[in-house]
């Protein structure tokens, strides 16, 4: 039975330590803010990128201008908890977000791009897990419920 208490211990702390590990080891947003127009698919499967040439679908379009589109994304992501701009703006229409999980604290990086496109603004999107090899499909499913916030936001 000690051996049993011992080993849950140690994955506890193991888990603990994970935790802390990754909520604050230095990230160095010059190597995550990239451009999304233009950026080299990654070799693993943990990202997802909506753009027009070989993304994983077309960047989105809405109907608004560029810096409207880009103000009400940002704001939509600084209001969401476990989420924060570190690097780019608004303004410049070009910014990335790091997420993290809620538990353990993973970071995924999402960079986007508010480009002007035929009928108002597309939204060029890459988002990517530093960790690991897959996803599970997090990053999709974020970048979509992103998307279809942003058309209810936007809705004329």
């Amino acid at each position: 039975m000690t051996y049993l208490y011992t080993a849950l211990v140690l994955i506890v702390v193991a888990v603990i330590t994970a935790a802390v590990f990754f909520r604050v080891t230095p990230i160095a947003p010059e190597d995550w803010h990239v451009d999304p127009v233009t950026v080299v698919r990654p070799d693993k499967d943990n990202y997802y990128l909506l753009r027009a040439e070989d993304g994983h679908g077309p960047a989105p379009v809405f109907a608004a201008e560029p810096e409207k589109l880009s103000s009400e994304l940002h704001k939509m992501i600084s209001a969401l908890p476990h989420s924060e701009v570190i690097a780019g703006s608004a303004g410049e229409r070009h910014f990335t977000v790091v997420v993290r999980s809620q538990v353990m604290g993973f970071p995924d990086f999402v960079t986007v791009k508010a480009i002007e496109a035929e009928g108002g603004a597309a939204l060029v999107i890459f988002s990517r897990s530093r960790y690991g090899y897959s996803d599970l499909g997090v990053n999709r499913a974020r970048v979509e419920a992103w998307v279809n916030e942003l058309e209810q936001r936007l809705k004329p």
